[in-house]
């Protein structure tokens, strides 16, 4: 994994921005939303799994907030192309089911795009929740797969025909645009991901569908 993430790190926000055709900045918009930062906007927050930091940089950027993120990436490049995206965002190397930080640290976390890739979902879940201070709430973004059926169809159709294409020719790895759908695939569903958060000691556990059911935001509190 850490291979395939350092191998395409330079294309990596041109490519998610193209593929989603824009959208994912709105998605990421929506996530930080659901923080509930405002009730401490001097607090400090973890965008975990964080990647090149588009998610960290959303909320970091947001009126009003005047405390720091801590982007947590185990592929130090993704973090490396990221690093000046906002001031207050700050990249940490570290391995989401091995956090370096004490229990109760952040005052909420989030992740997005990035659960479905961990080795061991509800270890890392147990782990987030570990770092949070009680009250704080965890957001979680991640792709799903539509429920209406004409929807659906071209969705996979997208997913598992063009989007790798597409991919594999902007970034020149043949593997890593093919891996994007099969693992969206495996992943639980909405309502599955729902009760591991549950399983792994979250309260007030809820989901929202975005755009048609294309992408789920997931919450719950510590």
């Amino acid at each position: 994994m850490r291979r395939l993430f350092t191998a395409i790190a330079p294309r990596y926000d041109f490519l998610n921005h193209l593929l989603s055709l824009n959208v994912d900045r709105a998605w990421r918009r929506a996530a930080v939303a659901r923080l509930g930062w405002e009730a401490r906007p001097d607090g400090v927050y973890l965008d975990l799994c964080a990647g090149t930091l588009d998610l960290a940089a959303t909320l970091a950027r947001a009126p009003g907030f005047r405390g720091r993120v801590v982007g947590a990436d185990f592929v130090v490049p993704m973090l490396a192309r990221g690093a000046r995206k906002a001031p207050r965002a700050a990249p940490v190397a570290a391995d989401a089911l091995e956090l370096p930080f004490p229990d109760g640290r952040f005052d909420g976390a989030m992740v997005g795009f990035g659960v479905r890739n961990l080795a061991d979902l509800d270890h890392g879940l147990r782990e987030a929740r570990r770092v949070l201070r009680p009250g704080s709430r965890f957001v979680v973004l991640e792709f799903t797969t539509p429920r209406f059926a004409p929807l659906r169809a071209l969705y996979l159709f997208y997913f598992r025909r063009v989007l790798p294409a597409i991919g594999r020719a902007v970034s020149k790895h043949r593997e890593a645009y093919t891996y994007l759908p099969e693992s969206v695939a495996a992943f639980p569903s909405p309502e599955a991901l729902a009760e591991r958060l549950v399983a792994a000691g979250f309260r007030d556990v809820g989901y929202e569908l975005r755009t048609g059911g294309i992408c789920a935001i997931h919450y719950g509190t510590r």
